[in-house]
């Protein structure tokens, strides 16, 4: 799972050094960071309806895996946001406060670090199980301002931004649908 993960940014690493991302590398290399830490997100929380509909449980001993996964690639997108801004905070400050797009951004890492700092069993223990499970749902709210930050940060097609929209709200509704038994 961990090899899987990380292959994307072995791949991302490589194409910048051997310029394969083209003429703008940095936007490409965002884009790329970016929707990877949604697809992460998403898969993460599609492992809880896919366990409900199917019986199934090896998806519940991946989700901890694609969320961290989620994370690290959302790291890496804000550390390119930064780089390309040249580590200037005042700049991000700025741009957080005024730009909304990337307020959304910025807010969806946020939400997952809580979840990555909480995310072994030792987390699970000391915060006792339905504590860390209500704090585990701001995954659902993290997913939701990146699908929005993606959204807004698109300036002209914005199907494929609507397009995980809808996956997240198709999550979200199966997550609440509970059938009696798993379906064949």
């Amino acid at each position: 799972m961990w090899t899987g993960g990380a292959l994307p940014a072995v791949i991302l690493v490589w194409d910048a050094l051997t310029g394969a991302l083209g003429a703008n590398p940095v936007q490409r290399a965002t884009l790329q960071s970016g929707l990877l830490t949604l697809a992460l997100l998403l898969l993460s929380l599609a492992c809880t309806p896919l366990r409900l509909l199917t019986g199934w449980t090896w998806p519940a001993r991946i989700r901890r895996a694609l969320g961290l996964l989620a994370f690290g690639y959302g790291t890496l997108h804000f550390l390119i946001y930064l780089y390309d801004h040249g580590f200037k905070l005042g700049v991000m400050q700025e741009d957080v406060l005024e730009r909304p797009f990337v307020t959304a951004g910025f807010l969806a890492l946020l939400l997952l670090l809580p979840l990555a700092l909480t995310s072994t069993p030792a987390s699970v223990r000391r915060l006792g199980f339905r504590t860390w499970t209500r704090l585990h749902r701001l995954a659902y709210a993290s997913a939701a301002l990146g699908a929005l930050h993606y959204f807004w940060g698109v300036k002209q097609d914005r199907t494929a931004p609507l397009v995980w929209a809808a996956v997240l709200l198709g999550l979200l509704l199966l997550r609440w649908y509970r059938p009696s038994r798993p379906m064949s």
